[in-house]
Order: structure tokens, then C-alpha cells, then sequence
């Protein structure tokens, strides 16, 4: 039986495990030779595959461990953020973010720099408080906020260990609004992009790079009587999903209808798949105050990026000091992109997205399709070799290598070897 990614375009290639105990996962990773963690599979590339163990950490006993004196909770790996906002709700607390999607695994979205959106918003992994994880030897190990090694290890793209537990802070539980606006001129974006992506609890713009238009502008924040007009879009008088032709039903609460903050920072509702088929996703991070200059830069190029895209999104995510978040060390705008499920087609106009944004140092998100390789993306980094270094502290045997780690943050040969260092990289 062949095991995919949430896309279809991963067939993954190692023996897949769902052990029921840390106890049994322990004993899984220690006597294998190769291991990776498997999530959701909410990834579009390579980086959670194997050739060896995958090690589903679904099947691990559900906690939901709140902790109110100290507002942290304490959550399994493997659950869906979807699987527990309501309780932190119930218990008077909140996340003071979430994804688009709460389909996703806590453990996958934190290891990749997942984000959802707002100026004043870290990525999903900035309120990571500790980790749990099961080391190389198969023993158990927690790390926590403020140690040597925590920020070098939240988004740690699978390479320390499996992630068995996270320790998450709360913030009081707060209610917002959804509102949409349509066919936001671009003249008028690029006059006030700051304002515009700051006028919210959280602001995305999705815009399908055809004409002079954004599609759509997603406000959520407080309830309040909106303007019909702004910034010369209007507002939506039914509710809308942001790609074309998709049924409304599919996403969180619009209209001003006010809501608790699970039900309306995320864009898709758990109880549906968020998802128009088959597709590829890519999302590209650069400096905030380069928004500008980055949309115009891309769209010089949006008949290439048109005919393979659904629909295209336009956040903002907080700097963080998480040595390899793409927000790292910089407030950044993030242009994310869902693809027709075309691989060649994809990865010619993602090559081309990459060339445009080169002046921008944009980073990648680790867990979806870009074509950048080690030698570029090291220059964008500061902690990049320090990242490197710390892999091999933890995983001196290369258990919780796969190729896209080898390719990436290659181990420094043994004394006396030779190293071939031909690259095809950029």
C-alpha cells in the first residue's frame, strides 16, 4: 500500500510506524537507521520522506495538559490544531494565532515556520514555551524557552528527533469579526500596502495576478460597522471563499458575524477539507517594508504565474529570533501561491518567482515547492551553520537524515575522506 502527502504529488518511500506509546515510538527510533516524523503531510515536498522508518506520531495519546497559573498548554505532537482550540476556548484561553488551515499537525506546522497572519504575529512556532522529543537513542528529552539550543531546535525541519509534545502559551480568549473586501486596485495597495496589511487582527490579500485588481481582502478583527468603500474596494454582501468558483460554505464565519478566535483567524472550517482538488503550494518570505517592491517585481512576470495558479495570497508575519524561521531576524510579507497540480509547469514559474525575488533575499517556506538550493539559501540565514552544527551535536549518526537535509545542511566528511563539492545550485 503507497502512503502520500496531503497533495498526492509524494509518494513516500520508507515503512510506515504508528506507534500508540512514546514507550513503543522510543523503541521504533532506536532501532532504526533512518527515521523521519510524519504529520498530516501537509508538505509538498520531499523534506518529511525517508528511505528508511517514517514514524506517524498521529497515533500517540491525545493531551490537552492546560496549565492556567503559567497560560501554557501542553499538547501531543500529532494533533490537529483544530482537534483542541475549543477546549483552550472553553478554559478561557486562546492561541494568539493560528494557520488558514486548522487541519494541520502542531508539530509539522511549528518544524516548517508555519504562520497565519497579522504584523504584530510570530509564525505558529513563536509561542512554543518547551518540546519533547525522542532523541537518536530512543530516550526522551525536553527542551524548553531559554536553554542553549531552543532556538536552533523549534523549527527544526525534523532533525533533532520526533517531536512527541509541545508546550504552547496562552493569551485570554478574544472574539472577532470576518469581513471581505473585493477588487482592491493595485495603485491603491502599493499607495498604502502598510496600512492596508495593517488594518486588521489579521490581513490577507488574494489576488489571482490578473489585471489591475486584488481579488479579495480578508479583514479579521473587532466587530465594528464596516465602511462599504475602502481603499476603493468593496465590501462583500455574501460570503465568500477565496478561490473562484468554490462554495462559501467551506470557510470561517464572514459578514461581521463576531466569533471566538478559532472560528475566524483560520480561512477554512475543520469540518471540511480546504481544498479545490489536487494542488502544489509554494510561499516565498520577504522584508515587510519591501512589500511593494516585491508585488511589482512579481508582477512583471504574472502572465507566466496566471495560467498554473488557483489562487494567490499575500500575509505578513512578525520577526521572530528562530535561527531557521523564514521570518528570522525580519518583520516579512509572505507571497504564497496554490498551484494547479502540474509539477513541470509549477516548478519552471517557481524558478521564475525565485529569479524575481532574489534582490529581496526571499526565503522559502521549508515545507512547500521551491527550486532554490543550499548555496543561495545559506546567504539568507545568519544561523545557518550554526544550525548545521547543532544537527550533528544531536544526531551524530545521521538517523534523522533524508536527502532533503543531506542536500541542505550536508555533514562535514571524517577526517582524511574527500568531499565531492560539485553543486548544482544557483
Amino acid at each position: 500500500m503507497t502512503h502520500t502527502n496531503w497533495a498526492g504529488n509524494v509518494v513516500f518511500g520508507g515503512r510506515i510506524h504508528r506507534p500508540g506509546s512514546v514507550a513503543e515510538l522510543g523503541r521504533i527510533v532506536a532501532g532504526g537507521d533512518r527515521v523521519r516524523a510524519l504529520g498530516t503531510g501537509h508538505s509538498f515536498n520531499r523534506i518529511a520522506d525517508t528511505t528508511g522508518d517514517l514514524v506517524s506520531v498521529a497515533g500517540l495519546p491525545a493531551r490537552v495538559e492546560i496549565d492556567a497559573p503559567n497560560a501554557t498548554v501542553t499538547v501531543s505532537a500529532g494533533l490537529r490544531y483544530g482537534a483542541f482550540v475549543r477546549q483552550l476556548d472553553e478554559a478561557g484561553f486562546a492561541l494568539a494565532n493560528l494557520g488558514s488551515l486548522p487541519h494541520i499537525s502542531v508539530a509539522g506546522a511549528i518544524a516548517t515556520g508555519t504562520h497565519g497572519s497579522g504584523i504584530g504575529h510570530g509564525s505558529l512556532a513563536t509561542v512554543v514555551a518547551g518540546l519533547e522529543l525522542v532523541t537518536a537513542t530512543g530516550e526522551v528529552v525536553e527542551i524548553r524557552r531559554g536553554e542553549r539550543d531552543f532556538a536552533g531546535m523549534v523549527v527544526g525541519l525534523g532533525g533533532f528527533g520526533v517531536v512527541t509534545a509541545v508546550t504552547l502559551d496562552l493569551v485570554p480568549a478574544f472574539e472577532l469579526a470576518q469581513y471581505v473586501y473585493e477588487d482592491l486596485p493595485v495603485d491603491r495597495f502599493t499607495a498604502a500596502a502598510a496600512a492596508i496589511l495593517g488594518a486588521g487582527y489579521s490581513v490577507s490579500l488574494f489576488t489571482r495576478w490578473l489585471g489591475d485588481r486584488i481579488d479579495q481582502v480578508w479583514l479579521k478583527g473587532p466587530h465594528e460597522t464596516p465602511e462599504a468603500v475602502w481603499h476603493g474596494a468593496s465590501r462583500a454582501t455574501a460570503a465568500r471563499h477565496p478561490v473562484p468558483g468554490m462554495a462559501a460554505r467551506h470557510c470561517t464565519g464572514q459578514l461581521g458575524m463576531p466569533g471566538p478566535w478559532y472560528r475566524r483567524l483560520p480561512h477554512f472550517r475543520l469540518e471540511y477539507t480546504p481544498s479545490s482538488g489536487r494542488e502544489l503550494q509554494s510561499e516565498f518570505f520577504v522584508p515587510a517594508d519591501r512589500v511593494v517592491d516585491a508585488f511589482a517585481a512579481l508582477d512583471e512576470i504574472r502572465a507566466r504565474i496566471a495560467p498554473v495558479l488557483q489562487i494567490g495570497e499575500i500575509r505578513t508575519v512578525a520577526a521572530d529570533e528562530l535561527w531557521l524561521s523564514p521570518a528570522a531576524g525580519r518583520d516579512s510579507a509572505a507571497f504564497h501561491f496554490t498551484w494547479i497540480d502540474d509539477a513541470e509547469a509549477v516548478v519552471s514559474v517557481v524558478s521564475a518567482i525565485e529569479e524575481r525575488l532574489a534582490p529581496f533575499a526571499a526565503r522559502p517556506h521549508w515545507g512547500k515547492v521551491f527550486t532554490a538550493g543550499p548555496q543561495r539559501l545559506r546567504e539568507r540565514y545568519d544561523r545557518w551553520a550554526d544550525f548545521a552544527e547543532l544537527l550533528g551535536v544531536y544526531d551524530p549518526a545521521g538517523k534523522f537524515r533524508n536527502d532533503f537535509l543531506d542536500r541542505y545542511f550536508p555533514r562535514e566528511p571524517a577526517a582524511g575522506t574527500d568531499l565531492d563539492i560539485r553543486s548544482v545550485d544557483g
